[in-house]
């Protein structure tokens, strides 16, 4: 990771602000199994900022904390989305001009949600201990999860990766941060 500096931490700071509220405002489409969560477009951001990374990872914990219907998603949602986003930094770190590694970076939100959130709600599903059920449960559950993730990264996450670069705020904000 780059060094954090304090515009970094306030930068992570208003992305945790803005996937809470996003997800917060958006509750109804945004918890369950069937959901599209839209604030996870913001995932694509560490693909471009690296310490964006802790403000999805706040941002996810806190609108969980507050909203969720599974105890354990504050954890369990909190570290997927974490897992994903420093997957994506991973992946941006290679090259950030090449549309095949935007597309390859949308990807770790969708897989790593669909695991550990289809896992999550299968769980509570199946708390009776019914360990049969809980395969069936997890392959039901982790496939909604999947595809409302591959709804929202693939038809709004990857425009925004493909238009962003293009606009003058992201142009001032790569050069602000010193990331071309």
């Amino acid at each position: 990771m780059t060094k954090l500096s304090i515009r970094k931490i306030a930068f992570a700071g208003v992305i945790a602000a803005l996937y809470a509220a996003l997800t917060m405002v958006l509750a109804p489409i945004s918890f369950g199994a069937i959901q599209f969560r839209v604030a996870e477009a913001l995932c694509i951001l560490p693909f471009f900022f690296p310490f964006s990374v802790w403000g999805l990872f706040v941002g996810c914990a806190i609108a969980n904390l507050f909203l969720s219907p599974y105890p354990l998603d504050v954890v369990v949602g909190s570290a997927a989305s974490l897992l994903a986003a420093l997957c994506t930094m991973r992946i941006g770190m290679i090259s950030r001009e090449r549309l095949s590694l935007k597309i390859l970076a949308c990807f770790p939100a969708v897989i790593f949600n669909a695991v550990f959130i289809g896992a999550l709600i299968a769980h509570f599903m199946v708390s009776g201990g019914e360990a049969d059920a809980f395969l069936p449960a997890f392959i039901i559950n982790g496939l909604w999860v999947g595809l409302g993730q591959l709804g929202v990264l693939y038809a709004i996450g990857l425009p925004l990766m493909i238009y962003l670069p293009k606009s003058q705020l992201f142009v001032k904000l790569t050069e602000e941060y010193k990331l071309r």
